[in-house]
């Protein structure tokens, strides 16, 4: 059965995708080459946690979306939207496997007049010279004259229920300006705003400016709280009046580490598929070498704080609260829960947890404990860590309540725990 469009890649970028898609009346079909996405679907649950509720895939479902692993129905659309995810491999590179997986099996079945975008994060090129030989190989037609081609950057914050689709501009780089105008002609029908970048390759690097812009301001804050923590400056309070400033600050605030799906591309790495390296970003790796220490920092304080009340790690009784990478969401991509948990492991500490949102939490393939009751929990801890600030925590309560709080990320009230 023909379908208007196809979302190749059904995770936190397609799944919205397909949804805001449905809403506008669009007859969508979701293809994802592992059956586990279509088994959840099918059964009315979102395969990826935090990116859709289950009452919103029954109304996707009602209105007409259908998941399917079979890359036939890929031959049958007007337009297909690769949301492949993009992780950074062992050596920090973007890994493309996956893209190059969903290419090949769009190219096979690729017809005539079918626009084509990227939304997944890739370093800038890919769209012309990894993603346009595949689709122009596997298809025998050519990019820009049999078919449009664009890259349209995913832009949606997980969690965010202000921040929608709808309401974040889309930018759009055609390989020439029919695929651009193609590309605007669908994202029109899906949002209030389309900006035009001048090609592929600037729409590609302004996802990447915006992830390591993201990186680096935290990266900024992270080192400087370790300074002021060190100097004996209260860094919450810096924040508080900096941000006070009408103009040349945007306030960012530090933490436990960074995590999320935005993963920090150094454009100037080793080339994929062919491309020239540039100039590495120097700046980008010195803030993911910054922001990869925090977890260890977070260590650094238990184990003093435990120190200075006359307690060691080894056998103490550690709380996290909050697993998750962002609050209010059950999203765990890249969280620094884990991390600092399996090194607490390590230094022989019991660990047990608490999150609204995450009913069952693994480390090393372990089940942890989760604490039924919070105040509970956090009383008969030796030490309890807030690690997330979901909204449902009553902060002053638990301060009261714990024996010793760290607080990563500057919640609660002043006085009212250590903090980072």
């Amino acid at each position: 059965m023909p379908a208007d469009l196809a979302v190749i890649g059904l995770a936190h970028l397609g799944l919205p995708l397909a949804q805001a898609a449905v809403t506008a009346g669009i007859d969508t079909v979701g293809y994802d080459p592992d059956p586990r996405p279509y088994a959840e679907l099918r059964a009315g649950r979102s395969p990826v946690e935090g990116a859709l509720t289950a009452s919103e895939v029954r109304r996707m479902l009602s209105g007409g979306f259908r998941p399917t692993t079979d890359a036939a129905e890929l031959g049958r659309v007007r337009t297909a939207v690769i949301c492949s995810p993009t992780p950074l491999g062992p050596d920090r590179t973007v890994d493309l496997t996956a893209l190059g997986d969903a290419a090949r099996a769009l190219a096979s079945r690729l017809r005539p007049h079918t626009t084509v975008l990227l939304e997944s994060a890739v370093p800038p090129g890919t769209t012309e010279t990894f993603l346009r030989p595949l689709l122009e190989e596997g298809s025998g037609l050519v990019a820009g004259r049999d078919f449009h081609l664009a890259c349209s950057p995913g832009r949606l914050d997980p969690g965010n229920r202000t921040r929608t689709l709808a309401n974040t501009p889309k930018v759009i780089g055609g390989l020439t300006p029919a695929c651009t105008e193609s590309a605007a002609a669908f994202y029109g029908r899906l949002t209030d705003k389309v900006v035009r970048a001048r090609g592929p390759r600037e729409a590609e690097m302004t996802k990447v400016l915006e992830t390591n812009f993201r990186h680096v301001n935290i990266a900024l804050v992270n080192e400087m709280a370790v300074l002021c923590h060190d100097l004996g400056v209260d860094f919450w309070d810096v924040i508080r009046c900096a941000e006070t400033k009408p103009f040349g600050f945007q306030p960012f605030r530090p933490g436990p580490g960074v995590g999320g799906h935005g993963v920090p591309v150094d454009p100037g790495g080793p080339p994929h598929g062919g491309r020239t390296s540039g100039s590495p970003l120097r700046m980008v790796s010195l803030a993911q070498e910054i922001n990869d220490r925090m977890p260890r920092y977070v260590i650094q304080r238990c184990a003093t704080l435990l120190n200075e009340h006359g307690k060691s790690v080894r056998g103490a009784r550690v709380l996290l609260l909050g697993v998750t990478y962002k609050p209010d969401t059950a999203d765990q991509e890249a969280a620094p829960a884990r991390e600092i948990a399996t090194r607490l492991m390590d230094m022989g500490a019991q660990i047990g947890y608490h999150d609204p949102h995450v009913l069952d939490w693994r480390v090393r393939e372990r089940p942890v404990p989760r604490a039924d009751s919070l105040y509970e929990a956090a009383a008969a801890a030796d030490l309890t860590v807030l690690l997330q600030q979901h909204r449902t925590y009553d902060l002053q309560g638990l301060a009261v309540k714990a024996q010793l709080l760290l607080d990563t990320r500057g919640a609660t009230p002043a006085g009212a725990a250590h903090r980072l």
